[in-house]
């Protein structure tokens, strides 16, 4: 019997949930479709600068899983790039950052920003 899907971490849903090709509007039939958990680790590792191994344990899941799931994610983007086809990110096993947490490793998600100003006006 297979393990079951552990559930990945995601600080919060992208703003935009997908991207279309400028020259190919018309023609979005193809469309390659990035889950949520590997929308968080393209941003987490290339835009926040993360280490794999932070990225798992902000996740919390193991490094191996974070690199087969930032491999993946880069393989389906690479194909929408070079074959100009449509981007969805959507579906996935992730459960949403409650904000609650004393510890966050993104520092930087909206949740976090309301916490840290509501905290600075009531001191």
């Amino acid at each position: 019997m297979p393990r079951p899907m552990k559930c990945k971490k995601v600080c919060c849903l992208p703003k935009n949930n997908g991207f279309i090709p400028v020259l190919n509007k018309e023609d979005t039939a193809e469309t390659v479709i990035i889950t949520v958990d590997e929308y968080e680790t393209i941003r987490l590792i290339d835009k926040e600068d993360m280490t794999q191994e932070e990225c798992g344990e902000y996740m919390r899941v193991a490094r191996t899983t974070v690199q087969q799931i930032y491999n993946s994610a880069r393989k389906k983007i690479a194909d929408a790039l070079v074959h100009g086809l449509a981007v969805k990110i959507e579906g996935g096993d992730y459960h949403l950052c409650d904000g609650k947490e004393k510890y966050c490793a993104c520092g930087g998600c909206e949740k976090h920003k309301c916490i840290k100003q509501k905290r600075s006006i009531e001191i």
